[in-house]
């Protein structure tokens, strides 16, 4: 696929439709997991205009920063701690309209109001998450939620749970 994103003027709907027939053809021939992960935070990222936009890999009992867009982040986040530790114990998706408001929030930027975490699993086993951070309050949705399952599942294969303590 040539590096140029098509961004519909659509509903958010209608954009995550057309970002996910993209990733598609982006991962289609390509296998490995941090280019992925790029390609990806950067075309969600640029698609929808997020604060931040990016993925967690689980390194031994921590969530370990793997590439985003957006302003500096948390390196490590231990298991069950903020809402990316808390998604990652729990094996759940979070949604959070009001971060102020989630106890144990770890505030990475004080910019960011809402956010999203859905786990990415590799058969059972939880490999890494995907955090989307707005400025905006209570900026995610079902929308976002259904789209973010069907990316995380798209991507899901080129991670190796056998390699990922050594990405």
């Amino acid at each position: 696929m040539a590096e140029h994103l098509e961004v519909s003027q659509g509903s958010k709907k209608e954009k995550y439709e057309l970002l996910l027939k993209q990733i598609g053809l982006q991962i289609e021939n390509e296998k490995d997991t941090i280019a992925v992960m790029a390609n990806v935070a950067s075309m969600i990222h640029e698609t929808f205009g997020y604060l931040w936009t990016g993925f967690y890999l689980v390194k031994g009992d921590c969530l370990v920063l793997g590439p985003f867009q957006g302003p500096l982040a948390c390196t490590r986040i231990k298991y069950g701690k903020g809402v990316c530790g808390t998604a990652w114990k729990e094996g759940r998706d979070i949604v959070v309209d009001d971060v102020d408001k989630f106890p144990g929030h770890i505030a990475c930027s004080s910019k960011s109001k809402s956010e999203i975490v859905v786990p990415i699993k590799r058969g059972e086993e939880i490999c890494g998450v995907i955090d989307i951070d707005s400025e905006k309050i209570a900026a995610f949705d079902e929308t976002d939620l259904i789209f973010l399952r069907e990316i995380t599942d798209a991507i899901s294969d080129t991670f190796n749970p056998s390699e990922s303590n050594s990405f």
